[in-house]
């Protein structure tokens, strides 16, 4: 049709076509499509490395004739009376570390919450610890509390001891003193760090109501204070227990040859020029995983239980 049948006004305009809805993914579709490349990698290796320990640990040695399938290593483990205190050590060790760091955090970060204008400094120094490596760490500790080192000196001209060499003995105990001081040591900081950055979060507002209801001080810490800081804790303290569990070079300068902790004795028996060995050396291994395993879903679970309890 043309112009001429509407002369008095315009030609009608095309319909509009309809515009096209673009579907946006999920927040966590969208969150898992960015971390995918990046968490493939990590668990390709991890699965391969875990795949390869727990093959090992059952005799597979392509490498080496007559090799076959067994349990031979984990019975061998459980008979040897190295690994069974060693077992017992990498537990003290590990869960006294853990516990303590744990308790010094939560005291630490309520005293340095409740400076004034010092609060920013000693924040910074707690902070300036983490960057100190743990073998750094390990070789101040022997500095300083070996029988030759520091404290002991100090104590001898001091006439606490009649020699550097009459000090007790922390490093390279049985008991593992100078180990869990070491992990004490460091990795307090990092607990006090992330219990402040709980703290921070509301929390002084949530204690003033309670102490407006008549909540004492003893009532705002315990149903307040605790439960809202227990996940942040908890998380810190799971990784503290996973590094204590699983470290070398800190029980290495620190601890006795025998008994040793779980993943000294697994370099020892890896290093073993008999490489019949291999297979206990990755059993120990891979009862280091389960125990750390074990004792993560059992704290998670305490945890949980106290926190709704405090509730």
């Amino acid at each position: 049709m043309t112009d001429t049948a509407y002369p008095n006004q315009s030609p009608p305009a095309p319909a509009a076509r309809p515009r096209r809805v673009r579907r946006r993914l999920p927040r966590s579709a969208r969150i898992a499509l960015l971390l995918a490349p990046a968490l493939t990698v990590v668990a390709v290796f991890f699965a391969a490395g875990v795949v390869q320990a727990l093959a090992q640990s059952f005799g597979y040695q392509p490498y080496l004739p007559g090799g076959h399938l067994s349990t031979a290593a984990y019975t061998a483990l459980w008979t040897d009376p190295a690994v069974r205190a060693s077992l017992l050590l990498t537990v003290r060790v590990s869960v006294l570390s853990t516990a303590i760091a744990a308790g010094l955090s939560v005291g630490a970060a309520l005293l340095i919450r409740g400076l004034g204008r010092t609060r920013g400094w000693i924040t910074g120094l707690f902070q300036a610890n983490l960057a100190i490596p743990h073998l750094v760490g390990a070789l101040c500790i022997l500095l300083l509390l070996a029988q030759g080192g520091l404290l002991s000196r100090l104590t001898h001209a001091a006439g606490l001891t009649t020699s550097p060499a009459a000090f007790p003995a922390v490093t390279n105990d049985r008991f593992g003193a100078a180990i869990i001081a070491e992990y004490v040591w460091k990795e307090t900081p990092f607990l006090t760090v992330l219990t402040l950055a709980a703290l921070s979060r509301g929390v002084h507002d949530l204690e003033n109501a309670a102490r407006s209801l008549g909540a004492d001080r003893w009532q705002r810490l315990r149903h307040v204070t605790l439960p809202l800081i227990a996940p942040a804790l908890a998380g810190g303290s799971i990784l503290v227990f996973a590094f204590a569990a699983g470290s070398y070079e800190v029980p290495y300068l620190l601890g006795r040859p025998y008994p040793a902790t779980l993943p000294v004795v697994a370099l020892q028996y890896y290093n073993a020029t008999d490489l019949t060995s291999r297979p206990q050396a990755m059993a120990v291994a891979v009862v280091i995983a389960v125990f750390s395993s074990v004792i993560v879903a059992g704290y998670l679970m305490l945890v949980s239980r106290l926190s709704r309890r405090l509730l």
